[in-house]
């Protein structure tokens, strides 16, 4: 009588080719995915944890409330002369909480430098009780935790420039690792379907069949948050990748330019209460939101001159995604353009709002906790990957 003889079926040429990308890819960039998955992910409390370490410095004392805050340029000075360093203060937080103190910022960068200590020359962060003038909070953010966490993440340490491209290649690599693992996961019939969504453990005794299930089923649970973190991610790297977000968006390759408003005081002599004018405006137009944040050295974040002074506001806590601008004259202090978030096009608000869709933030803190695990996840998966691999190598090391 003849034995039969059961072949297993030969995978579609699709999960050939995903397979090998898999592998590859995983190989390649293992230990980066590692690294920017792991330094994402201690990332995202960021703002509550900060919010409880510093929270002597973020809250006035209650009875130093008064109804009129000092002037801004009376308080500009106060830091300056306090904290006395040689660069100039780049913007001030005001928040609309009168509990809350103002947060003047030093901030400077290098364009020539190669790494992130080089490029940062200054990034110092001051907390002043805005009714009596005093510092509650000096912080070096240059060496704090966070700042470097985010460095990490966005250039591994390199200069922002162009490190972002050295990570971005990994997460775009990244993104096909994901794709292709959900190929290899997807279950042929419903037989086949069923311990591919929970662990089925109870006669499993070897560790490699275990470690195979956690990268295929978790790998599987976090791929969607995944993919949304990856694409949100290269979204900032890869001006190809905005331009593509636009013009689906909006029918426009690029966001639409703010023309620069040539002021029509500019004879006139500066009011020195300037920016008390736009603090004051700003509240008045804007009386729900957060904070509003206003340049004091005259530059954009590229070192650029201002031509006036461009105010942004934030409408929540924690959170970039609804944002607006008025724009004053820095001779008078007039508004000269106000673009309330309502009135920006679709691809503008996904620009506001792919930070906090990066971050977990824009779903609030359901959104944080989601990421979080799905960044623990994703710090997993080059490990136990890799661990997948290994075993597979030394079984048929062993047959051999």
């Amino acid at each position: 009588m003849k034995r039969k003889h059961h072949h297993k079926k030969k995978p579609s040429f699709t999960k050939k080719w995903s397979a090998k990308l898999h592998l590859w890819f995983g190989l390649s960039v293992g230990i980066i995915v590692f690294i920017v998955s792991l330094t994402g992910t201690m990332y995202v409390f960021k703002d509550e944890i900060q919010n409880q370490l510093r929270k002597d410095a973020i809250y006035v004392k209650a009875e130093t409330v008064t109804q009129k805050p000092l002037s801004i340029e009376i308080l500009k000075e106060k830091v300056s002369l306090e904290i006395n360093e040689k660069y100039p203060i780049s913007s001030v937080k005001i928040p609309l909480d009168k509990n809350k103190s103002y947060e003047f910022l030093y901030y400077e960068k290098d364009k020539k430098a190669w790494n992130y200590f080089d490029e940062v020359k200054i990034n110092k962060l001051i907390y002043v009780n805005q009714y009596t003038g005093e510092i509650l909070g000096v912080y070096n953010e240059k060496y704090d935790l966070f700042p470097i966490l985010k460095s990490i993440h966005w250039s591994l340490l390199l200069k922002s420039d162009w490190g972002k491209y050295v990570v971005g290649i990994p997460v775009v690599l990244f993104i096909i690792m994901l794709i292709t693992g959900i190929i290899l996961w997807w279950p042929k019939n419903k037989k086949s379907a069923k311990g591919r969504f929970w662990f089925k453990w109870e006669n499993v005794k070897t560790w490699t069949r275990k470690n195979y299930d956690l990268h295929q089923i978790l790998g599987f649970y976090a791929s969607f948050i995944a993919l949304l973190m990856g694409i949100s991610g290269i979204y900032f790297s890869y001006p190809w990748v905005k331009n593509i977000f636009n013009y689906t968006l909006s029918g426009s390759l690029e966001l639409p330019k703010e023309k620069e408003i040539k002021s029509p005081d500019s004879l006139l002599s500066k009011n020195n209460s300037v920016f008390d004018l736009a603090v004051q405006e700003t509240r008045i137009l804007y009386p729900v939101s957060s904070s509003f944040r206003i340049p004091l050295n005259g530059k954009n974040k590229k070192g650029k001159e201002l031509q006036n002074i461009p105010v942004t506001i934030y409408d929540e806590d924690g959170k970039f995604a609804i944002r607006s601008q008025v724009v004053f004259d820095k001779y008078s202090g007039k508004v000269l353009f106000n673009k309330p978030h309502q009135q920006l096009n679709s691809a503008e608000k996904y620009a506001n709002a792919n930070y906090d869709i990066h971050t977990g933030s824009y779903f609030g803190l359901i959104g944080k906790i989601i990421w979080f695990i799905a960044g623990l996840i994703c710090t997993s998966l080059p490990i136990t990957g890799f661990l997948v691999w290994w075993g597979k190598k030394n079984k048929k090391g062993k047959k051999i």
